[in-house]
């Protein structure tokens, strides 16, 4: 018998796969009409995603890493706005 906890976590991961898909597929299409329904598809997935976190979060199944400091922030940004990238 499955736990609660599982079962959040496994599909959570199923929903970050989908969600990685469909970034892979939206750019990838010329199709306007299927471009808007991927994008339409993708939201929803969003939308579940943050439903389950919220859930997993409220029961502790999910405890999210410590807030990163200043100084974190300013290294990560510093290595997407330098031009030695």
């Amino acid at each position: 018998m499955f736990e609660d906890k599982t079962m959040v976590a496994d599909t959570l991961t199923g929903i970050n796969g989908e969600l990685v898909r469909f970034g892979e597929m939206i750019p990838q299409t010329e199709n306007k009409e299927l471009k808007t329904t991927l994008k339409q598809f993708r939201a929803a997935c969003e939308q579940s995603q943050e439903e389950l976190y919220q859930i997993a979060r409220e029961k502790s199944y999910y405890v999210p890493a410590g807030k990163a400091t200043q100084q974190e922030v300013d290294h990560v940004k510093n290595l997407f706005t330098s031009q030695t990238m």
